[in-house]
């Protein structure tokens, strides 16, 4: 989802130029590289359902289980942004993925199948590095509720198809082990939205904290804004995108850093989320 709301931690504001994350790199020739769900020893930590056997809900970590934070990703793309990326448009920021790499920085990306099918390379060195995790952003960035920043929505009854066919698109792109973790286009859901989604056994993720990245030019303000929000547990949503989020990855050569002398380590999401379950 593309996010311009400034100082504001549960808001997302899409624009109309939606974008996305990812870029190919030298082959590492010493990473595994599994080619089906089953090569994962154990599953990834999940929340139990919630109430009623709703999706359940995270948004942040633990605050007292240390000092650590989690950069995460989205990379957007609708169903009908073909044209564009044909035209020339980048959907993509390789210059962010390479800098997460050079600061051993983790990561989560949140992607659209849409996407992974648009950029199979990008999609598959991404999830083939242990230093990163691929989540489930929809396949069709459609909104999950009326009413969404401006986003078409999916109907009901294709919720769970939609989510379905990203995974889909994930596997076909080369993906080992997509994350059964969900987020909501525009961060917009409803009862209804988790109930649909509750019988893919995925757990919603939210965020606490909003960069202010999309569509912003100003690095120092998009990097204020985060340093200013970090919390023990925090969730960063952020994007990769050279077209609508240009400030980002100059934005997190100066994030990075200033957690770290404050002490923070970057994880991804499943480490929080584990961290999470340990402590209900």
């Amino acid at each position: 989802m593309i996010i311009r709301v400034r100082r504001v931690a549960a808001a997302c504001a899409l624009g109309a130029a939606l974008t996305a994350c990812g870029a190919p790199s030298a082959p590492h020739a010493s990473r595994p590289a599994p080619t089906a769900p089953t090569a994962v020893t154990s599953r990834p930590p999940t929340l139990a359902p919630g109430p009623a056997g709703l999706t359940p809900v995270f948004k942040n970590g633990p605050r007292v289980d240390g000092k650590t934070v989690a950069l995460t990703f989205d990379a957007d793309m609708t169903a009908d942004q073909g044209p564009r990326a044909a035209a020339g448009e980048h959907f993509d920021n390789p210059q962010l993925i390479a800098t997460l790499r050079a600061l051993k920085v983790p990561a989560t990306v949140f992607m659209t199948g849409r996407w992974a099918d648009e950029y199979p390379a990008e999609a598959r060195d991404i999830g083939r590095d242990p230093r990163f995790e691929i989540a489930n952003h929809s396949y069709s960035h459609y909104a999950f509720t009326g009413d969404c920043y401006g986003l078409p929505t999916v109907s009901r009854d294709r919720m769970k198809a939609d989510v379905e066919r990203a995974y889909t698109a994930f596997k076909k792109a080369g993906v080992p082990n997509a994350m059964p973790y969900f987020r909501f286009p525009g961060g917009c859901y409803d009862r209804q939205a988790l109930k649909t989604l509750s019988a893919v056994g995925v757990t919603a993720v939210q965020w606490d904290v909003v960069s202010g990245d999309a569509f912003a030019t100003d690095s120092d303000a998009v990097a204020q804004q985060v340093l200013e929000g970090v919390q023990p547990g925090s969730v960063v949503v952020m994007h990769c995108t050279r077209s609508a989020a240009p400030a980002t990855e100059k934005a997190v050569r100066m994030i990075v850093p200033e957690l770290r002398k404050k002490g923070y380590r970057f994880v991804k999401v499943s480490e929080l989320i584990g961290a999470a379950d340990r402590h209900r």
